[in-house]
């Protein structure tokens, strides 16, 4: 449904807001993240880098900026041109929105030649198979933008971030690197800061380090949802955390 000629329309790629994080879905999963092809989402890319001195060596292609939950792809199209040489992965458990993002970013790469090849999306669920696609410290960045709230106490083990999860979160993440959450609810905004807060691997950054985050700063503006909420004169609550680099004593704990 789309082409270089324009985007896709949403309105082709109706789906639920949200769908049950726990319930059985049927999809292709690596066993290992070595198993994930990174030639089938990043063709434009090569495995070959320059090093420190210029000079050129082989190493394999790693996504460093992992979006749990993109939704309909604004935050990746948003962060494409900022960074050009990051790879970066939306994780979106609905079939149908997948199938637009990656009809979405198709249609861009195909109007900006060279552009937009740094992005990509896959259909799956990242509660449950995060380090089949991303390996130990792999990730500088973590996004959680919007995620359900999951209102009725009962379910809130459904919650994406959550103590046990966490870990997982922390597994993935490079020493330095951070996660972000963004909600318009106040009441998940607390749990998740809470979650965060009480966890021995994650430091929450200062009010000047957020302030001069590049990214952090188009949080609320770059994903279709943050863009409703504005509309609506609506409030948001962020969290930003760091991945506790562990002095030499700790690390055989993190």
């Amino acid at each position: 449904m789309a082409s270089s000629k324009g985007l896709p329309r949403k309105r082709f790629y109706r789906a639920r807001a949200h769908s049950n994080p726990l319930s059985d879905s049927h999809f292709p999963i690596p066993i290992t993240p070595s198993d994930f092809n990174y030639s089938l989402h990043f063709p434009h890319f090569s495995n070959v880098n320059s090093n420190s001195e210029g000079q050129q060596k082989d190493s394999p292609l790693l996504v460093r900026f992992a979006d749990v939950g993109c939704g309909f792809g604004g935050l990746l199209v948003r962060l494409s041109p900022l960074f050009p040489t990051t790879l970066m992965l939306g994780m979106e458990l609905r079939d149908k929105v997948t199938e637009y993002v990656k009809e979405r970013i198709s249609a861009l790469r195909d109007a900006n030649p060279g552009q937009y090849g740094n992005i990509s999306v896959v259909r799956t669920n990242s509660m449950k198979y995060l380090p089949n696609y991303i390996g130990k410290a792999q990730l500088q960045k973590l996004f959680f933008l919007f995620p359900d709230p999951h209102f009725k106490e009962k379910n809130h083990r459904r919650r994406v971030i959550s103590p046990h999860l966490l870990a997982e979160y922390a597994y993935v993440l490079a020493p330095g690197g951070i996660i972000y959450t963004l909600t318009d609810v106040e009441e998940l905004g607390a749990w998740m800061e809470g979650c965060l807060d009480a966890h021995p691997l994650f430091e929450p950054l200062s009010e000047e380090e957020v302030c001069t985050d590049p990214v952090a700063a188009i949080l609320d503006s770059a994903t279709e949802e943050g863009q409703k909420v504005a509309r609506n004169e609506g409030q948001t609550f962020r969290s930003v955390y760091r991945r506790r680099v562990l002095p030499p004593t700790e690390c055989s704990s993190g």
